[in-house]
């Protein structure tokens, strides 16, 4: 058994929430985590009703705690319950600071806890005087800015449903994904930053209003607040912010009514309209920050993301603990490379929340941050990709020692996670700690048995659990729903996610159930691969796929160099061999073809599955969904391949 990178000290784990909650649902105190999610998993009702209490949510839970159904995804969480999300959000009525923006151009705003409920409340009441109602849609193509999220929490105030989308999204990328839910109103601002470029907004917004005629309100916010614009044609948000009386009628709705929609990647066709309930991610995302990242009142939270990806969602939820929240826009690594560890230094930041493809850039760049005061951050989060063995290592001796590396995986499916860090766990390289609380999850075989130690499979979960999307938009049928998660094994959530379970009670992700691949009809994870290959010095990345060859598969792995290095065949043999000596002569790729670029989706994970359709001569429906579109070019019709 490989020893342990971080053990958690015992002071911080007496003092966390997780064993508090552990007194108070009257579970023995011993720090056993895998017996405490059994536990959860067998008494659900009993779990999620005391974490009703524990985590404070403001509404009436109701005498139900679960209505079974038959159909695993019909069965309902607090049925007869009532709430309203941004009156859980906004309880704190303080002068502190509530969320701190900082722009990649080096501007700051802020705002404070009473003045975020006033604004709120103010443009609740402008969007009731559009006659918006509950279940209209409001779409917002916007920034990850303060203005955002005021915009949000006044949607899902009014029990409106918020869709967002952040602005380097294309226009047709926009349009698949809003056309689909119909909104009456669009939110925008005027331009944003990226790798120093100033970007206009509002010329796409134009092309975008031609296709969506159910939009009859554009409102924009100016990126810069101290900047006097005025825009002609659209309402400006300022000003309708100040024209509106203060609504302070919070309508506390049913658990399950729909706060927004998220999309699936659409890499390979249009995008899923994933709709998802009020109080089912309140109560998940609470449960996470304060079981499992242990985040306590009055802490700080930092996650770098942009409003098109679920851990935007993820971290508004995180103002519900009485957290502030911290926004970054920009490039990560602009104008330097320690650009967000210096933020997290000068903001005292406590959870600092990156992709993996972050921290592997940072490895690559060999950075060290020995200059900076880290103190304060007491757990880094990682997720969008599996986090390689070597990154946990990297983390541990270059960024900070003493701190809780958790690398999380769930999805967009829940806004949530399925495995992720807990704090009676200690850290091992290459793996995630352990299950999410109440989410009855396990890994399957093909034919739905339940694996050993070390066997790879299929990740499940066998239990309904609250944070389910409650639909898929314009799935009337259900159809949709069922063929995404319930087509592989009967009545049981099917992941897509290839993983295996290790001695730890930890899991290692392995990659997509869908781009696993099959040589000589043996199931490979595409991330054991990468694990060895971005561990190469010379090697920044790489993309493996499986390409059909002489009636079997044959493995393909495309990379790119550092400062574009020339790839001869002693290089080529040497990366065979640390495959082979590492993982298996099944794994050894056939042939290694360096590339300009990788294509990747917006959120940074890497785009096999379209690399695989390109190079087996099949038209990508929606290149809008990825990042660097023309990356895919380089792939048609390599001579190497026929």
């Amino acid at each position: 058994m490989n020893k342990p990178l971080w053990k958690p000290p015992e002071q911080r784990v007496n003092n966390s929430n997780l064993l508090n909650f552990s007194k108070f649902v009257g579970f023995s105190t011993e720090y056993d985590f895998k017996k405490f999610w059994q536990w959860s998993v067998s008494e659900p009702e009993i779990f999620w009703s005391k974490f009703w209490d524990y985590s404070k949510i403001i509404g009436n839970k109701g005498k139900e705690v679960i209505r079974k159904n038959k159909s695993f995804n019909k069965t309902k969480f607090f049925p007869d319950s009532r709430l309203n999300y941004s009156e859980n959000i906004l309880k704190i009525k303080t002068n502190d600071i509530a969320i701190n923006f900082l722009s990649e151009v080096g501007f700051e705003e802020n705002i404070s806890w009473n003045v975020l409920y006033e604004k709120v409340c103010k443009f609740s009441g402008y969007l009731k005087s559009l006659n918006l109602e509950k279940g209209d849609r409001v779409a917002a193509y916007v920034p990850n800015k303060i203005e955002s999220i005021i915009a949000f929490l006044a949607c899902a105030k009014n029990g409106i449903i918020w869709s967002s989308c952040s602005p380097d999204f294309g226009e047709q990328g926009v349009v698949d994904r809003f056309k689909q839910i119909e909104p009456k109103v669009l939110i925008t601002s005027d331009y944003y930053f990226y790798n120093g470029k100033k970007i206009n907004i509002l010329e796409k917004v134009k092309n975008i209003l031609t296709k969506i005629p159910t939009i009859k309100r554009t409102i924009v916010f100016p990126y810069n607040q101290k900047e006097k614009v005025t825009f002609k044609n659209f309402v400006n948000f300022n000003e309708a912010l100040n024209d509106s009386s203060l609504d302070e009628n919070f309508e506390r709705l049913d658990f399950n009514h729909p706060i927004y929609i998220l999309y699936s990647s659409g890499t390979t066709g249009k995008p899923k309209c994933i709709t998802h309930g009020a109080g089912n991610v309140l109560i998940e995302h609470n449960k996470e920050f304060m079981l499992h990242c242990d985040i306590k009142n009055k802490e700080k939270l930092f996650y770098f993301t942009t409003t098109g990806w679920m851990m935007w969602n993820w971290l508004i939820g995180g103002l519900a603990t009485g957290s502030s929240i911290f926004l970054y826009d920009g490039s990560p690594t602009y104008p330097k490379i320690d650009t967000l560890l210096k933020y997290s230094q000068d903001k005292k930041i406590n959870l600092f929340g990156v992709s993996a493809k972050y921290i592997d850039h940072l490895k690559n760049e060999n950075f060290n941050s020995k200059h900076l005061d880290l103190d304060s951050i007491k757990i880094i989060t990682s997720t969008g990709s599996p986090l390689a063995e070597e990154s946990f290592k990297y983390v541990y001796d270059n960024i900070k020692q003493d701190v809780h590396l958790a690398s999380i995986a769930g999805g967009t499916d829940m806004v949530g996670c399925l495995v992720l860090g807990n704090l009676y766990s200690n850290v091992y390289k290459g793996e995630i700690q352990g299950q999410s609380l109440a989410i009855d999850i396990d890994i399957f075989t093909e034919d739905g048995k339940s694996t050993k130690d070390g066997e790879k499979g299929e990740l499940v979960v066998k239990q309904p659990f609250p944070s389910m999307p409650v639909k898929f938009w314009g799935d009337d049928t259900g159809e949709k729903y069922h063929n995404a998660y319930f087509n592989k094994f009967k009545n049981i959530w099917h992941h897509g996610d290839f993983i295996e379970r290790t001695p730890n009670n930890g899991f290692i992700m392995r990659g997509r159930s869908d781009t696993t691949l099959n040589p000589g009809g043996v199931r490979i994870g595409t991330s054991e691969i990468y694990q060895q290959v971005e561990d190469i010095e010379y090697i920044t990345e790489g993309l493996v796929i499986g390409q059909n060859y002489n009636d079997d598969i044959r493995i393909i792995l495309f990379v790119t160099t550092k400062n574009n290095q020339d790839l001869n065949e002693e290089k080529i043999k040497s990366i065979k061999l640390k495959i082979r000596k590492n993982c298996s002569p099944k794994h050894v790729p056939s042939l290694v073809i360096k590339v300009p670029a990788i294509p990747k989706t917006k959120s940074g994970k890497i785009v096999e599955l379209a690399v695989k359709k390109i190079i087996h001569g099949e038209t990508i429906n929606n290149k809008e969904a990825i990042a660097n579109p023309e990356a895919l070019e380089y792939f048609k019709n390599l001579p190497q391949l026929k």
